[in-house]
C-alpha cells in the first residue's frame, strides 16, 4: 500500500519534507498541498510533487478523500486548529513542533485524541529518531548505572534579529526538553534559568548564553547552555553521569585531515544537516505506521508536557526564580 500525504505549509520544513517523502523515502507520496500563498505551493508543486493537488485551503486538504494522512509544516500558530481537524476527520497526522503555541491549545489536542480513543498525533521531536541519541539511550540504560546528572549544550553559529529571549526556550531548547524527558523516562519538577556574561555578538533582543537547570521527579540535576550566537558551527553535546560510569553523544561522522601543521575535523553549520537522517527516520516510522491507523513515536502528550515545561523556562527567565513545574495526570491512552 502506499500511503497518500497532504502537506500542509510549504515552507522550508514542508519542502523538505516533500523532498524526502518522494525521493528517499518508500511505502508513501505526496498527494495534495496547500499554503496560504498559493505561489508557494506551486513552486513546490512543480519541483517535487508534479501529481500532487493544490488546495485553497488546509480543511479542504484534511477532508480531501485522496488524503490518507496529514504533515502539518505551517507556522506554529496554525497547529493546533489543523490537527485538531485531522484528529475529527480520523486521519493520522504528523506535526511539526509545536504541537501547539499554548499548553492549553495542546491540552485540547490530548483531549480530542484520548476521545478518539487512539494514537493519531506523531510530533516533529526528531532526536528520538537520531542514531546518535540511541546510541547513547542504550548506554545508558546498559552500562551507566543509575543516572545522576546530564551536563548539554546547544549552540548555534548566530541568529536573526527577530531572535528574542524566549526564543531560546520555545525554539531551540524544546528539543532538549522533549529528549531529556525521552533518555531519562522522566518528568520535570521545577526549571530555573541564569544568565552568563553576554557576548558582544548577541543583538539587543535577545539575552545570549543562558544557562536552563532542571530537576527531575528522580533527582536528576541537568544544566543546558543555549549559546545561539557561538560564531563556529551548530553543535550539540549532551553528556549523561550515571553511578557507574560517564557516556558522550557520539559526534556527527566526519572526516579528520593533517594539512599544512594542522589536524582538523570540520564542524557543521546547519540543524538539517545535523538531523537529516533523523528527520528521514520519523518521517518513515509514521508512513509505516498510517495503514494501522495507529501512529508511534513523540506523542501529543509529549507535545503537551514539552509545552508546560517550556511555559516554566521562560517564567524562570522572567523572574530569576526556581520555578516549579507541575503536571496533571496522564490519560490512559499514553500509558
Amino acid at each position: 500500500m502506499t500511503v497518500k500525504l497532504g502537506v500542509i505549509g510549504t515552507g522550508m520544513i514542508g519542502t523538505d519534507h516533500t523532498r524526502r517523502i518522494q525521493e528517499v523515502l518508500t511505502g508513501a507520496e505526496v498527494v495534495a498541498l496547500y499554503d496560504y500563498l498559493p505561489e508557494n505551493a506551486a513552486k513546490l508543486q512543480a519541483a517535487h510533487a508534479p501529481g500532487a493537488k493544490i488546495h485553497e485551503t488546509g480543511e479542504a486538504l484534511i477532508a480531501a478523500d485522496e488524503v490518507d494522512a496529514v504533515l502539518v509544516c505551517s507556522t506554529g500558530s496554525t497547529h493546533e486548529s489543523y490537527v485538531l481537524g485531522a484528529i475529527e476527520a480520523g486521519k493520522p497526522v504528523f506535526c511539526e513542533k509545536p504541537l501547539a503555541t499554548t499548553a492549553e491549545g495542546a491540552k485540547r489536542i490530548v483531549d480530542a485524541e484520548s476521545a478518539a480513543g487512539r494514537r493519531l498525533v506523531q510530533v516533529g521531536f526528531m532526536r528520538r529518531f537520531d542514531q546518535g541519541y540511541n546510541m547513547l539511550k542504550a548506554t545508558m540504560e546498559s552500562d551507566l548505572g543509575t543516572p545522576l546528572m546530564i551536563h548539554a549544550c546547544h549552540r548555534n553559529a548566530a541568529v536573526p534579529e527577530h531572535y528574542v529571549t524566549p526564543m531560546a526556550i520555545h525554539d531551540t531548547f524544546i528539543h532538549e526538553i522533549d529528549t531529556f524527558r525521552w533518555l531519562l523516562d522522566d518528568d520535570f519538577v521545577s526549571a530555573q534559568v541564569i544568565f552568563p556574561r553576554k557576548t558582544r555578538h548577541a543583538h539587543d533582543k535577545v539575552a545570549d548564553p543562558q544557562i536552563v537547570l532542571l530537576e527531575t521527579s528522580k533527582g536528576v540535576r541537568i544544566d543546558c547552555e543555549i549559546f545561539v550566537n557561538c560564531r563556529y558551527g551548530y553543535d550539540i553535546q549532551c553528556q549523561v553521569v550515571g553511578e557507574e560510569g560517564v557516556a558522550d553523544l557520539p559526534e556527527p561522522m566526519a572526516v579528520a585531515t593533517r594539512r599544512e601543521a594542522r589536524l582538523s575535523q570540520p564542524i557543521l553549520t546547519d540543524w538539517k544537516s545535523r538531523f537529516m537522517a533523523a528527520f528521514d527516520a520519523e518521517l518513515q516510522d509514521f508512513a509505516d505506521r498510517v495503514p494501522s491507523g495507529h501512529v508511534g513515536g513523540p506523542s501529543a502528550w509529549d507535545g503537551y508536557v514539552a509545552a508546560i515545561s517550556s511555559d516554566a523556562c521562560v517564567t524562570a527567565q522572567e523572574t530569576g526564580a526556581i520555578v516549579d513545574i507541575a503536571l496533571p495526570d496522564r490519560p490512559a491512552l499514553y500509558d
